[in-house]
């Protein structure tokens, strides 16, 4: 009899498995049962997937097991059925919230209506202004601390402060330690007489900030803006100013640094100030200290009027970055463009200047004061030109006074003998400010596009329209994905833990451990090493690092690293001595394929096979070695 009723729990369990997977009628996945204990659940399926693909006996890392999919066993086979049937878009709320994605969804607009008399929006966050404050005579709105420490706002101003009169807007503190933040100032202060707009310390040391001034001022008049300490200390994001100022009147803006000290930034301007009369566009230490800023001025300044542009100590001290000037200023009338210590980079950069000025009349003058190398000038104004103190700055040399290792954050690079029991030291900000997901199960994220060329259909499934931020985020990750490998590099992303595991053992073999660090305490202070052991006995081995990457399931980039050592540490707290952390550090001892402009050669000295170069595994990150038995 036990046997019988045993044999029809699981007849019965696979005939509503089966049922449920075939339904159709719903357009909602629900989980129908506990997920614990469940064989058939993908975390189950991973287990078993481990056991047969890794040789040897050490405790599976709790770390990485619990990035695995959360999906029950029937929400992992509706929504395969789903994903093979190219149906996820029709059920995309689903399919995020169960799977634990990285999502954006709409949010709560504010109308026209709203707070009638002097607003401050502090602590304020997730709204969508539009046609707010229009046509307003006076009034100030503050926007303080909003969407401060955010993971992903998202705050749209459409129409804000059309056609009003003598308004101000205050921008402080605005999204800062966000890690992706959205922005999008669509006709914001269109046809706007006097007032001004305040941007101070906006979006400070956000990860990948995505910012839209679209036809932002444009007939407006005298309504003065200011960008202060914009997108300080960002990582890898991108802004667009499009028909920013058209036909405006006297407009002054002034970008004082602008992007200072931020990681690869792109900037476009297209179509600035376009037909503007008397623009003053002022870019004072604009990307200074950066690393490898881009920065794009399409159709700037065209048949503007008496416009001024100061461009002082651009780009000052950064490493490498590109700018290109195309069709800026064509066909204006008595502009005055000042260029003063534009570029002084301290690795060679690019600026292009392709029909910059032509066709322009009047008395237009423009002036390079100790402007740098490597620039391209094409069918460029023959007359009003002055080159006073065009410098060239080699990359070789003592780099001009500058500074840098500005940009290179303390500790994050060491020597190998640092690691040595009793010695003190600064770690890093080791913390990940990525957003929280899971993995999907194999089954379904083998049956997802994954390439640039399928970007229409990914951009339906995941909801990310053209030029938004999560198309962005999607472009980013698949282009690192598919570039070249370094020399002597084997790489993969990964979107499963079996495939991890696929490509971690393809290149160390079955015996592997993975290894990360414990926690973050320790982060951005003063630590004391403690005990230091080697792995594999310190011998000089092969590993696989996996770094995470912003995607909308979890998404790793796994290389194969050759020749380095790897190091678990023990991270005490200087004052007591008593252990915090448990460190993972990983030595390369050949560095000999980086480039010159390395972090680690600014931050350490040296080049590139002149020294080793050690760095913390960072929160989330992690590294696979052959195991130790």
């Amino acid at each position: 009899m036990t046997i019988h009723l045993f044999y029809c729990f699981f007849f019965c369990l696979a005939l509503s498995f089966l049922f449920n997977v075939s339904s159709g009628g719903s357009n909602e996945v629900t989980p129908n049962f506990s997920t614990q204990n469940d064989p058939f659940t993908p975390k189950a399926s991973l287990l078993r997937y481990w056991n047969k693909h890794v040789s040897n006996n050490l405790s599976k890392p709790q770390f990485l097991l619990s990035k695995a999919s959360p999906l029950s066993a029937i929400d992992a086979a509706r929504l395969t059925k789903f994903a093979t049937q190219n149906q996820l878009s029709s059920h995309f709320d689903s399919f995020c919230s169960l799977a634990n994605l990285f999502c954006f969804f709409d949010s709560v607009k504010i109308g026209s209506h709203s707070r009638p008399r002097d607003a401050n929006f502090a602590v304020y966050s997730g709204k969508s202004f539009t046609n707010y404050g229009s046509s307003q005579i006076g009034r100030v709105d503050s926007f303080k601390n909003y969407s401060d420490g955010l993971n992903t706002p998202n705050d749209s101003f459409k129409k804000y402060s059309r056609d009003s009169g003598g308004r101000r807007e205050e921008f402080t503190s605005y999204a800062t330690d966000a890690n992706v933040a959205t922005n999008n100032f669509t006709s914001y202060g269109a046809g706007a007489t006097g007032g001004s707009g305040e941007f101070k310390n906006y979006q400070g040391r956000v990860n990948v900030p995505n910012l839209r001034f679209n036809s932002y001022d444009s007939d407006s008049n005298n309504h003065k803006l200011s960008f202060s300490v914009y997108t300080d200390e960002t990582n890898s994001g991108s802004e667009s100013f499009i028909m920013y100022g058209k036909e405006g009147n006297a407009i002054p803006n002034e970008f004082t640094s602008y992007s200072d000290n931020a990681n690869a930034i792109d900037s476009s301007f297209a179509g600035y100030s376009d037909s503007g009369n008397a623009a003053y566009d002022s870019f004072k230490a604009y990307g200074r200290a950066a690393n490898n800023p881009h920065n794009d001025f399409k159709s700037y300044g065209v048949h503007g009027n008496a416009g001024i542009d100061t461009f002082t100590n651009y780009r000052d001290g950064a490493n490498v970055g590109e700018d290109s000037f195309q069709s800026y200023a064509i066909g204006s009338n008595a502009g005055k463009v000042s260029f003063s210590n534009y570029g002084n980079t301290f690795n060679p950069s690019n600026s292009t200047f392709k029909d910059y000025g032509r066709g322009s009349k009047g008395q237009t003058a423009i002036g390079f004061k100790s402007y740098s190398m490597n620039r391209s000038f094409k069918y460029y104004i023959n007359k009003g030109v002055n080159f006073a103190g065009y410098v060239n700055v080699s990359s070789s040399g003592n780099n001009n006074g500058l500074s840098v290792n500005k940009w290179v954050e303390e500790g994050k690079f060491f020597r190998e003998s640092m690691l040595k029991q009793g010695n003190v030291m600064v770690m890093p900000d080791i913390k990940d400010k990525m957003p929280k997901r899971s993995f999907l199960p194999r089954t379904i994220s083998s049956k997802l596009p994954f390439s640039t060329s399928r970007l229409a259909e990914l951009r339906e499934i995941f909801h990310a329209p053209e030029n938004s931020t999560m198309e962005s985020v999607i472009v980013n990750a698949l282009t690192e994905c598919e570039r070249e490998a370094s020399r002597g590099e084997t790489k993969r992303c990964v979107g499963s833990i079996e495939d991890m595991i696929e490509f971690a053992t393809s290149v160390l073999g079955p015996n592997v451990a993975v290894r990360s660090t414990e926690n973050v305490n320790g982060s951005k202070g003063q630590v004391m090493i403690g005990s230091v052991k080697g792995i594999n006995g310190g011998k000089v081995t092969e590993s696989v690092s996996c770094h995470q990457s912003l995607y909308p399931y979890l998404l790793y980039y796994c290389h194969s690293v050759p020749k380095v050592r790897v190091y678990e540490a023990e991270i005490l707290e200087v004052e007591s001595r008593t252990v915090m952390n448990r460190g993972v550090a990983i030595c390369h001892v050949d560095t000999s394929a980086w480039g010159g402009g390395h972090g680690a050669f600014v931050a350490l000295g040296f080049g590139p096979g002149q020294i080793e170069v050690c760095h913390w595994i960072f929160e989330n990150d992690m590294t696979w070695t052959i195991g130790d038995n």
